[in-house]
């Protein structure tokens, strides 16, 4: 097993983390895992921990933290938005692992809530180089209405209670997914624009497990447009048939292959340094 050590860290102390240090790997790309929701920085089902060690098992520095107030971390008794605590946070992480393994470029990686907080710290902190976003914002299109409830309204059997049902979630004022409220969606697609424009290295990878948000690999060109969709930084895949969590372990073995693919070709780690003498 890669060694790990466990920090309490940040500007207050307040933040706890695991940080996996591949021995002879220094000043690399490192990766930083956050929270997914409220759940502590294991992940659903350890999705977290097998993440990271796969990836120290590629020589890949990894920090697996808790967010202030979430997990083992606690408050830092600063003022400010969630926004900026996340941002404080996630750079006080980045200058952990940057101080541990030499790093000096990251890719935040996060699942649904996890995704929504990568995507507020890659919008300003200057070391992100790039974002793995698992089941991150997504709106629903005019394809994906036609494609979801189209066939719905052609089956007799599901007519009883579907407008009741159903046709509040189309006229909601907020786009919602998993409880939390989107932002609107022209300034989620200007933040992914500027972050392209700043260089970085975007993927999104979505989760069969999220059928009433996404169901069709097209919508995303949909959602954001051709400049985002197309742009060579940016990569999106749809894993149809895996559940939003990778219970399944022949679906977590899908999705880190994912993973470690995009890694790999857009931040090979350092080679190993010879042993001295």
């Amino acid at each position: 097993m890669m060694p790990e050590r466990a920090f309490r860290f940040g500007r207050a102390r307040h933040l706890v983390g695991t940080a996996g240090l591949p021995s002879g790997v220094h000043g690399t790309v490192g990766v930083i895992v956050l929270n997914t929701g409220l759940m502590h920085r294991v992940g659903p089902f350890r999705l977290h921990v097998d993440l990271t060690r796969r990836l120290n098992a590629l020589g890949y520095p990894t920090l697996r933290f808790d967010l202030s107030t979430m997990g083992d971390s606690g408050a830092s008794a600063e003022a400010g938005s969630r926004e900026q605590q996340i941002r404080a946070d996630v750079g006080d992480a980045i200058a952990l692992l940057g101080s541990q393994a030499g790093c000096t470029r990251f890719v935040l990686v996060g699942l649904c809530r996890g995704a929504q907080s990568a995507h507020t710290a890659a919008c300003t902190e200057a070391g992100v180089a790039g974002a793995i976003f698992l089941d991150g914002y997504i709106y629903r299109t005019t394809g994906f209405k036609l494609r979801h409830y189209l066939p719905r309204l052609l089956s007799p059997s599901r007519w009883q209670g579907f407008f009741a049902r159903k046709l509040r979630r189309v006229t909601a004022a907020e786009e919602t997914s998993f409880g939390s409220v989107y932002p609107p969606r022209g300034q989620v697609r200007g933040e992914l624009v500027a972050m392209l424009a700043r260089g970085l290295k975007l993927y999104f990878v979505y989760s069969g497990g999220i059928g009433e948000q996404f169901n069709h690999p097209r919508q995303f060109r949909e959602c954001y447009g051709r400049e985002v969709a197309e742009h060579p930084a940016l990569r999106m895949d749809l894993l149809d048939g895996t559940d939003h969590t990778y219970t399944l372990i022949c679906d977590r073995e899908r999705l880190f292959d994912h993973v470690e693919g995009w890694l790999q070709e857009h931040f090979p780690p350092a080679p190993k340094a010879a042993p001295a003498g």
